[in-house]
């Protein structure tokens, strides 16, 4: 009986320390990465900067979309929870040059990009993207 007690005690314990298990998926993008991108940037450079991009889409020319995901849980028993997911865009003319960068995530419901500080209202790109974050697991969404 000591010992479940002991036992116990110890487990409602770690909740007090605050310790959070952390568990990172898909592409971490180094700070800074983003800036040694400008725009007129070439594809090649995107690739040795970014690397090789999570999915590659032909949204009125081509997009590299970088995708990751970041859970968290309190204790080794409990489920992850999802705190935050990212789409990074690099969006390229017809000539393959950088005409625009995009960090989105989800805000208050809705895809936005967090470069920009705006949020996405519609088009192909936002059909996308929505479907890569309900992919993700990402039930956060507005119906309008």
């Amino acid at each position: 009986m000591a010992l479940a007690l002991a036992g116990t005690a110890a487990l409602a314990g770690c909740g007090d320390l605050g310790m959070t298990e952390t568990l990172q998926r898909g592409y971490v993008i180094a700070p800074g990465s983003l800036e040694q991108i400008p725009i007129g940037a070439s594809q090649e450079q995107v690739l040795i900067v970014l690397g090789t991009p999570s999915t590659v889409a032909t949204v009125n020319g081509d997009v590299f979309y970088y995708i990751s995901q970041k859970s968290q849980r309190s204790a080794a028993f409990m489920p992850y929870s999802v705190v935050d997911q990212r789409v990074v865009g690099v969006y390229f003319d017809k000539n393959r040059k950088v005409t625009r960068l995009a960090n989105y995530g989800v805000k208050d419901g809705k895809v936005f990009d967090f470069q920009s500080g705006r949020t996405e209202t519609g088009g192909k790109d936002l059909n996308y993207l929505r479907g890569i974050f309900k992919e993700l697991g990402v039930g956060m969404f507005n119906n309008s």
